[in-house]
């Protein structure tokens, strides 16, 4: 297990002699590549800051509790404990949030009980989708997001599913 630790350095490591071998300036190098990511940055900034705004005004709203308890009894027909829904509703928003939820669901049900074995699931198996969109569409012009969207959201809600079934084998 220890050998494992030591396979990124080694890496560098490796990296750096062949540079040294083949008289790459390493540093230069280095330096222009962060040169071209500084435009990729504050381009990818305005779609990052809309998309952390809009998560904490959904939450803040009080659109995400009304939407959960509505949707409470449609997840547990699906087989996801309704005390997840919570859960699998903020995680294509806000990764951070999700982890919070994921923390709260884990202390008041135990790391053992079904319920929690659903939310790791649920929290491992889908994606921040609107995050992501946000960072991998924006530097491309056609913005007609809806399709890749809406089938990263269905995706994510059939692993939800899938997941929460297998977790009654378990």
């Amino acid at each position: 297990m220890k050998y494992v630790a030591l396979v990124i350095p080694a890496l560098f490591l490796a990296l750096f002699v062949y540079a040294l071998v083949k008289r790459v300036k390493l540093y230069e190098c280095f330096t222009e590549g962060i040169k071209e990511s500084v435009p990729l940055i504050l381009s990818l900034f305005p779609y990052l800051a809309a998309i952390l705004m809009l998560s904490e005004l959904f939450e803040q709203s009080g659109l995400s509790a009304q939407l959960t308890s509505f949707l409470s009894p449609a997840f547990r027909l699906l087989g996801i404990p309704p005390e997840i829904a919570k859960l699998v509703i903020m995680k294509p928003f806000s990764g951070s949030g999700s982890t919070a939820l994921l923390s709260e669901i884990l202390s008041t049900y135990g790391a053992d009980s079904f319920i929690a074995r659903c939310a790791c699931v649920s929290y491992g198996s889908s994606e921040t989708v609107f995050y992501i969109s946000a960072v991998y569409f924006a530097k491309i012009k056609y913005k007609k997001l809806y399709k890749p969207v809406l089938i990263a959201l269905a995706a994510n809600f059939v692993t939800v599913i899938f997941g929460c079934f297998l977790c009654r084998f378990l």
